[in-house]
């Protein structure tokens, strides 16, 4: 269609018409995507290579329990501080430099993990060990934050939810493969540098499709009017606002807490269970139920929240019923015989509890527009892992030792720890955080608002150079 010459809209409004109906997705988002979610699944992946043989891992190299625990827990120790660096790289460099940087990292740790087997003469293998599991470990809040940022630059207002809950997942499920990989690749202690190897697959395979497939941080034309107006503030600026901003503190402390919580259930479910006679296998099915139910639950949350936006309604809504869940498992772990009934409270834990984390980090960047989306997600994670530290330091303090009952499956060699006190504690934070939420959360969607205005203002801008014209119908031959 073209316009007559008076009848055209000035410069002004033909750029405002260019930018609303130039608005594009591509195809290569989901490349984009593919690669950020591969990425985060090799990273949890070797996260956890190491917890399920850890005796095999100990027993091999020499190393005490403690040292093996370490492999895993420097991951919540180093994302505290890489955190705050990882949020200025995703917000000042950009989203395709910081994937690219996270894969070599994350690459580079998964052989720096090897190096005792490939070179003769190591005298301290721990030290590679942990050296590989820290370089993973800096790839992990790199990685951790990009969904969100994303979403928000590639996809559509009505696929953010969803591709946010892809990039999110990958995660708990790299965590369930390494937890059934592991034991079964490793069957005595010849078998690790197999083990190790395997690890490297997926690591090097996600580094070269990053290096080769990721050309550009944004489109050539956006998506949405929220990535067209980019208006993200400086990093420091963008930390200011985002700590007076009541709403997202609250958001944080609460969802924070929540990732807290979760990290220590999965950390401790079998010292919980075993002490009341429960096998490994159960546990480890337990722990399974609880990924692919979250990841289950999570996919159904997003899709309903991308056709309707209630990102308030269904997060408040996703912890009241985590709490009353949280709260089964705590008097229920300490029976005996409730096979049934722990599978099932696991499962119900992790559909509701995971379906909430990719929509409460949307609701973190509604909440916070303009700051970036790398500081409004990665904030609220490093708190977490900061409460994590926290509530499990708390939950082990509260334990005693107490006679080993001979139903007890427990395997440390001292006796079980009593649970009652710290499981009642956790699912009492668990309904504290919910209830400070429900009651103090309330938030207009600031990003949404942002769009829904550039539109109109386009619209307007348009309007005295096309209201009295009819320009579809005059056009008409």
């Amino acid at each position: 269609m073209v316009l007559p010459a008076g009848d055209r809209p000035g410069a002004d409004a033909t750029q405002a018409l260019s930018a609303l109906w130039d608005y594009r997705v591509y195809a290569r988002r989901w490349v984009f995507l593919l690669v950020l979610s591969l990425l985060s699944f090799s990273n949890a992946t070797l996260w956890l290579s190491f917890a399920p043989v850890a005796d095999m891992i100990a027993h091999h190299f020499l190393l005490s329990t403690e040292q093996i625990n370490w492999l895993s827990r420097v991951y919540f120790v180093a994302s505290i501080p890489s955190g705050v660096v990882a949020i200025w790289v995703l917000d000042s460099v950009g989203l395709r430099w910081a994937t690219i940087v996270c894969a070599w990292l994350n690459f580079a740790g998964s052989v720096f993990r090897t190096l005792p087997f490939m070179v003769g003469g190591i005298q301290d293998p721990f030290a590679f060990l942990m050296g590989g599991q820290s370089l993973c470990a800096l790839a992990q809040t790199l990685v951790v934050f990009s969904p969100a940022k994303l979403a928000a630059l590639w996809f559509p207002e009505h696929q953010r939810a969803t591709a946010n809950m892809i990039g999110t997942m990958s995660n708990p499920l790299g965590i369930l493969v390494a937890n059934l990989l592991s034991p079964a690749l490793v069957k005595k202690e010849e078998d690790i540098p197999l083990m190790l190897g395997i690890y490297i697959i997926p690591a090097g395979i996600t580094c070269l499709l990053a290096t080769a497939c990721l050309l550009e941080s944004v489109p050539p034309t956006p998506p949405s009017a929220r990535a067209v107006h980019s208006t993200s503030e400086k990093f420091l600026d963008g930390l200011k606002l985002l700590l007076c901003n009541r709403a997202y503190v609250v958001l944080a402390v609460c969802f924070g807490g929540g990732i807290g919580i979760f990290s220590s259930f999965s950390a401790l479910l079998e010292q919980v269970l075993c002490v009341r006679g429960y096998s490994n296998e159960f546990i480890g099915l337990c722990g399974a139920l609880f990924i692919v139910f979250g990841v289950l639950g999570a996919l159904v949350l997003s899709l309903y929240v991308d056709r309707t936006k209630l990102f308030t309604e269904a997060v408040k809504i996703g912890f009241c019923l985590t709490s009353v869940v949280c709260v089964a498992f705590a008097l229920v772990s300490q029976l005996q015989g409730q096979t049934l009934a722990l599978a099932a409270i696991c499962s119900l834990l992790g559909f509701f509890g995971f379906a909430v984390a990719p929509i409460a980090m949307e609701l973190a960047v509604e909440c916070s527009f303009p700051v970036g989306e790398g500081a409004a997600a990665g904030l609220i994670f490093v708190l977490g892992q900061a409460e994590g530290v926290l509530i499990m330091v708390l939950l082990t303090a509260l334990t005693v030792r107490r006679a080993e009952p001979s139903v007890s499956t427990c395997q440390d060699g001292q006796g079980p720890l009593d649970w009652r006190v710290s499981m009642l504690l956790m699912a009492g934070l668990c309904t504290l955080f919910s209830c400070f939420l429900v009651l103090f959360f309330h938030t207009p969607y600031r990003r949404l608002q942002a769009e829904a205005s550039a539109s109109c203002s386009i619209q307007e801008d348009m309007s005295p150079a096309t209201v009295d014209r009819e320009p579809h119908t005059a056009a008409t031959p």
